[in-house]
């Protein structure tokens, strides 16, 4: 008689962990194709979410050839590329004018107050 193995909460941690990073993964490669969505940075999040969920899934985000160096970079330095920076920068001043044009005062405002900040502080990361 096979006796069903309860979850542990170990268990159902790592399968909420993996869960997450499977979204992450979803939304980076969408974020790779549309041009006002950013990638990397699901990216560095699914790495997280792998890395308590499945390390071995971490690390096969860590040796793709595409999205690894980055997720390295960013891991030891912090550092973002000044390709990835001025993309950031473009996509988000098009986003902010983008915002002024369709809603206008005050949610522009707000929105741009916020994209200024996240500007400032792409900017100041290493490359």
């Amino acid at each position: 008689m096979l006796r069903a193995s309860r979850p542990t909460p170990e268990r159902m941690l790592r399968s909420l962990w993996m869960a997450a990073g499977l979204v992450m993964v979803v939304l980076g490669i969408i974020g790779l194709i549309l041009p006002m969505m950013p990638g990397v940075v699901f990216f560095i999040g699914a790495a997280f979410c792998f890395a308590r969920g499945n390390p071995a899934w971490e690390q096969r985000l860590l040796a793709d050839r595409r999205i690894g160096p980055h997720l390295i970079a960013w891991r030891s330095r912090g550092a973002i590329s000044a390709q990835g920076k001025r993309a950031a920068l473009i996509m988000m001043a098009i986003a902010a004018a983008l915002t002024w044009w369709r809603l206008g005062w005050p949610w522009a405002a707000v929105s741009s107050a916020v994209l200024v900040v996240v500007a400032l502080w792409i900017a100041t990361r290493p490359e």
